[in-house]
Order: structure tokens, then sequence, then C-alpha cells
């Protein structure tokens, strides 16, 4: 018997063996990322480039919610979508130069007799935001609201992000505007809207402004958690800066978080709101693909998903049922093919499946 062939022979067995385990290592060890998540639903194209989401729920009838998203271009368009993905014509907003980020709340008063939802956008090269009426889609802002009005520095004043707020206090509606280039402080502007006297409609007043800025690049998405009273947004090389969204409760940067989990692009945010203050803070990892998850309440991130996006600039999410395709909610998010994504909230496993 050839001891030394043999000797040989279970070195390389045990060789091989050991290579095995260490693949089996590494399959087990992937991360949720190797994995892509297809939509349930891809919109039609839009004529220019896609960039940020809104979902309005049909409160009388959730199967023919819409979603709203920005279309960037000097001839550029709010297009609007039934949840099977096609384009609503009569409900989408054209002629708009260049709107970025779009954003609605619910049952704004404009007098004695009538409540509407509202949806507000951006509309950059205007240096001002547009306000209209959901779902009739009527203009309620005189053809358009200044903003950044007191900035010395002209490359200062071109709005991009924005986000409403409606207090719990006591139903005030405000919007926060970010801009495509700001100082180191005092980047985001806040104004309370109100019914104007007069004729049908609604007015700004300029309330603060606020927020850090690093320097990097820009600050683009923002976040109102409404309930918790805290706005977030992306300092997009940077971190995700929060703050209190009720002006009286001061200026003081809350946290900072969230860098080490982005490739470059920390961009648009959704906030997933359940029960108790449960939830997520959902956030485009823009150049890997992904999406990071943050807790709600401790902002700790939770988990990494690659839903099949490419440069996703925006996103949005709703945690109620809609349709038989959304029966646990839906999340959109902006890809960059001039479409947008729709996943039902059960593929995504939240909340049950993310610890």
């Amino acid at each position: 018997m050839n001891f030394n062939k043999m000797k040989e022979e279970f070195r390389l067995v045990k060789k091989s063996v050991l290579f095995y385990m260490f693949l089996v290592l590494v399959v087990s060890c992937k991360q949720p990322t190797d994995t892509k998540i297809e939509p349930d639903v891809i919109t039609e194209t839009t004529a220019y480039d896609t960039d940020d989401p809104a979902i309005w729920i049909n409160k009388d009838d959730p199967s023919k919610s819409i979603v709203f998203g920005t279309d960037k271009d000097t001839n550029g368009s709010i297009y609007a979508f039934d949840l099977k993905g096609r384009i609503l014509r009569d409900k989408t907003i054209e002629n708009v130069q260049r709107p970025n980020n779009v954003d609605l709340r619910y049952d704004f008063r404009l007098n004695d007799s009538t409540v509407t939802d509202i949806l507000v956008f951006t509309e950059r090269e205007k240096k001002q935001i547009r306000v209209f009426s959901v779902p009739d889609m009527k203009p309620l802002d005189n053809g358009g609201i200044r903003v950044f009005e007191d900035e010395d520095n002209p490359n200062f004043s071109f709005p991009m992000g924005v986000s409403l707020y409606k207090s719990p206090k006591d139903q005030t509606f405000y919007v926060i505007v970010s801009r495509k280039e700001g100082p180191l402080s005092g980047y985001l502007y806040q104004y309370s809207l109100a019914a104007r006297d007069s004729v049908p409609g609604i007015t700004a007043t300029f309330i603060r402004k606020f927020g850090n800025f690093s320097g990097k690049k820009e600050i683009e998405a923002i976040a109102v958690d409404d309930e918790m009273g805290f706005i977030y947004y992306s300092d997009e090389q940077h971190c995700i800066r929060k703050y209190y969204a009720e002006p009286s409760k001061g200026d003081t940067e809350l946290a900072c978080f969230g860098d080490t989990f982005f490739t470059e692009d920390i961009e648009g945010i959704a906030i997933a709101t359940y029960p108790e203050n449960e939830g997520y803070i959902i956030v485009s990892n823009q150049q890997k693909g992904t999406f990071n998850f943050f807790s709600r309440t401790t902002n700790a991130f939770i988990k990494e998903l690659n839903l099949s996006t490419l440069e996703t600039d925006g996103c949005d999410i709703v945690t109620v049922p809609l349709d038989s395709t959304f029966s646990k909610g839906l999340f959109v998010a902006m890809n960059d093919a001039r479409n947008f994504y729709f996943y039902d909230l059960d593929k995504l496993g939240i909340p049950h499946d993310i610890e």
C-alpha cells in the first residue's frame, strides 16, 4: 500500500472539503442586496427624466388611488398614474418649467364649506412652488408662490426638494423647501400655508430658515413624519439630518446618521408609519441601486434591500391596503428609465419580516 499516495489524496480531499465549506459559508452569508426584488408594476414611460413620486390615497375607493411623479425638463410635467401604471392624462399637469420634487397632504380647508387634498411641487426654473387640488387638479396658487425671495445669492434660490407637514398641534399646514445650492446653515426654508381671504386659493408665509449643510454636494430629498414631528433630509454625501418639524421647538439638529451605509449619494426618503410609532425610514442608496431601512423610533440601521431600480432619486410609501395587487400597501420608487416601480409591501417583507 502506497501510504504517501494515500496521504496526498487525503490532503486534496481535505482541501476540497474546506473549499466547499467556504463556498457554503459565503453563500449563506450573502446580504439581502444579492437578491433583486422585482416590482409588481412598472409604469408607462415619461417624456424626459423622472425624479420624485407622491401617492394619493382615494379614501372613497382606494383602488382608484393615484401615484404622481415628476418629470424634469423645461417643458416638464407632473404625471399621474393609476395603480396599473397607466398614465392618467386628465390628471397630469403639463408645461411645468423643470418640476423637481412633489408631496401631498389631506384635508386642507379653503373656506367654511370647502376642504380639499393638496399637491405641492417645486418649479425650479421659475423659482417657485406650485399648489394644486387633488383629485380635480385645479391650481390654488395664483400661478405660483415664490420661495427664497430674501436670498442675496441668485444661485441659492432655485428650489428642488419639497415636503409638507400638517401639524397635529393646531392643524397648520407647512411646506419645507430645499434648493439646488445653498449656505452651510439655513439651507431649508419653512412656510405656513393658509387660505386666501378674497378668492379661493392658498398663500404662503415665511416662517424660518434652518438646517445644516456639509457643502459636499446638495440637499434635495425631504420627508416629514407628521405624527412624530420630525423632518428628515438627505445631505447627499454626508448623512441623513433630523430636525423638529414644529417651528416652536427650535432649530437644533437632532441627529446626523446613516452615513456609513451609503456608497455615494444619499437620496430619496420615504417614511413607513405603523401604530405606536413603529415603522421605517427608507432611503435610496442611489449609486448602489439599493434602499436602506432605518428604525422610525431610534434611527438605527435595520436592513438593505435591492429593489432592482437604477439610480433612484425619489420614493414614497403608504401602509394601507389599496387593491388586490397592493394588499399590504404600496412602495413607489423612481427608476432611471423614465418610469416608476410599484411594489406591494408584502414583497418588501415589511413590517413583519424586518427585524
